[in-house]
């Protein structure tokens, strides 16, 4: 991996260092630990209409809703649409699926249970012409897949995918965080910079991209240290191909791989760490923060169990990558698919 200097010009003063990947690989390190699924080989969506309500999947009432509150079955664009609008700046999360995808309603009733700040909905695309119509214009052709839409527009989605990437996915896209301050500019930036320079605390700032594999694998990481180390850590986020502002930002810092981590003290950065290695950027965390062996291996020990070598090459910015899946044979347990 490329070394990444610093520029010369910025709010604070230059004195970088980064971190080489030594890749590892562990559980999902975030209070829900999904279970890991196989996931279902993609089907063609066809139109049938023999003994569709014989088999129901889902139970719903006039409304659309279905026997858990938190899903909701949509038949048409229009109820669709509704959907999306009602549910504002909201994560949305829809799953279009066939009926011989038999547990996709208890696949996403579980997640709307872990998931407090998404909506769920579900499509059965071979359910009728009107349905058939949602799928066309969303430009579904194998299902099952999932898209994530925020204030009525489309800003992700995923087709064969187990539980706990799509649960990295939410996590990530659902942005509704309080330990993560969402930076969209580079007057952001400077701005919580200012604010924190004389209070002796150590700032993360993760810049990302919106649609990139590595960036959605080390977030829930960073949403525990987030709470884990709110009163002497400050983590903040950026995607760096949000608007031209955070394009500019990261030009200037010399920015070409995500994810990149920066950190800052005293409106000075002292360093970065580049990849989406879990043990590394705890290690380089705690590095900053000034914490001792024993500090360090306090937090190591509960929350690090490697599992063997894994690919934690940042993607490089531009690129549309998805998501890496490390080795989780060793804490794979016999699970149905959804």
């Amino acid at each position: 991996m490329a070394a990444i200097t610093t520029p010369k010009s910025f709010l604070f003063k230059p004195h970088s260092s980064t971190v080489k990947v030594h890749p590892y690989s562990s559980k999902t390190p975030f209070l829900f630990l999904p279970t890991v699924s196989k996931p279902l080989p993609a089907t063609k969506l066809q139109i049938t209409h023999n003994n569709l309500g014989s088999k129901a999947i889902v139970t719903a009432t006039k409304k659309g809703k279905s026997s858990n509150e938190r899903v909701q079955q949509v038949h048409s664009i229009e109820e669709f649409d509704e959907t999306l609008h009602t549910a504002r700046d909201k994560l949305v999360v829809a799953a279009i699926y066939s009926k011989h995808n038999h547990k996709i309603y208890p696949f996403m009733a579980d997640l709307s249970r872990r998931c407090n700040d998404a909506e769920f909905v579900l499509v059965m695309g071979d359910e009728s012409e009107k349905t058939k119509a949602l799928c066309e214009r969303e430009k579904i052709e194998k299902v099952p897949q999932f898209n994530f839409y925020k204030s009525m527009e489309k800003i992700h989605e995923e087709g064969i995918i187990g539980r706990d990437e799509l649960m990295r996915d939410i996590l990530y896209y659902g942005d509704n965080h309080a330990g993560v301050i969402q930076l969209h500019s580079r007057k952001d930036a400077e701005n919580l910079i200012e604010e924190h320079r004389t209070d002796n605390k150590l700032i993360v700032l993760d810049i990302g991209l919106k649609h990139c594999g590595p960036c959605v694998k080390v977030y829930p990481t960073v949403l525990m240290l987030s709470r884990l180390m709110r009163d002497t850590v400050i983590f903040a986020r950026m995607d760096g191909d949000e608007n031209d502002s955070c394009r500019k930002f990261l030009k200037d810092m010399e920015v070409v791989k995500a994810p990149t981590f920066m950190f800052v003290r005293d409106g000075v950065m002292c360093g970065r760490y580049v990849g989406s290695g879990k043990v590394e950027l705890i290690r380089e965390i705690l590095r900053y923060r000034r914490v001792g062996v024993a500090s360090t291996c306090s937090y190591l020990a509960p929350l690090l169990r490697p599992t063997g070598p894994v690919s934690t090459k940042a993607t490089k910015l531009g690129e549309h990558s998805m998501i890496q899946i490390w080795n989780l044979s060793s804490i794979r347990r016999k699970q149905g698919d959804y």
